[in-house]
């Protein structure tokens, strides 16, 4: 059986037996974090994967791929935050990925939210996804504070003039000459100025059709 498989069908056994385990919502659970993999995801002690629900952090280097811009920032930037930490976990309505981990928002004990001060530190930008939403405004309010402080990535932006083209119903983005930006339907399609603009109004990069859309 793929590893993959394994690990979605893992993933879903621990929601279940969270659920019938304990008396509080299984949408509310406490873990500690044993190791940080990068800017958004983290290993928990019973070895589960947790990817933060709402944001994208640049990737670190794998295979023969080097590292993204800012990625070690981010992945530094969540260990200083959560390594060796007890955290706790609000699923989303989505509970896990096709890659078997857990989707989820992030919160210290003293009431910090981690998905929250990734993305205000500016190592990290803002991913919607339905249905996992709760935190979206709040998220985007944080991105553009961050944006406006010149944090992190937003610190030296160049403001090419792209014309990324968008997508009201997903909150993706595209570059204007990928066959997906004309494949979305007029209603839903929104043209911005630039990059910064796409970012500013919380919309992100669609994966394969914008690569690195961060600055060096």
């Amino acid at each position: 059986m793929p590893r993959t498989v394994v690990s979605v069908i893992f993933a879903w056994v621990w929601l279940i037996l969270l659920a019938f385990a304990s008396p509080v919502s299984s949408e509310d659970q406490w873990g500690y974090v044993r190791w940080v993999n990068d800017g958004d995801t983290v290993i928990l002690g019973d070895d589960l994967r947790v990817r933060y629900i709402g944001i994208d952090a640049p990737e670190m280097a794998r295979e023969k791929r080097p590292a993204e811009p800012f990625a070690r920032a981010a992945t530094r930037a969540n260990r200083d935050l959560v390594y060796r930490q007890t955290v706790r976990l609000e699923i989303g309505k989505a509970p896990a990925d096709h890659y078997g981990r857990i989707l989820a928002y992030v919160f210290l004990p003293d009431g910090r939210f981690v998905n929250e001060a990734l993305v205000r530190s500016g190592v990290a930008f803002v991913l919607p996804k339905s249905p996992n939403v709760k935190y979206e405004t709040r998220l985007h309010q944080a991105q553009q504070q961050a944006m406006s402080a010149g944090e992190g990535m937003w610190r030296r932006w160049k403001r090419q003039p792209m014309a990324p083209v968008g997508n009201r119903r997903s909150k993706r983005f595209h570059h204007p000459s990928c066959s997906r930006a004309a494949q979305i339907h007029p209603k839903h399609r929104i043209v911005f100025e630039t990059l910064w603009d796409a970012f500013w109004a919380g919309y992100a990069p669609a994966q394969g059709c914008l690569p690195n859309p961060i600055p060096r």
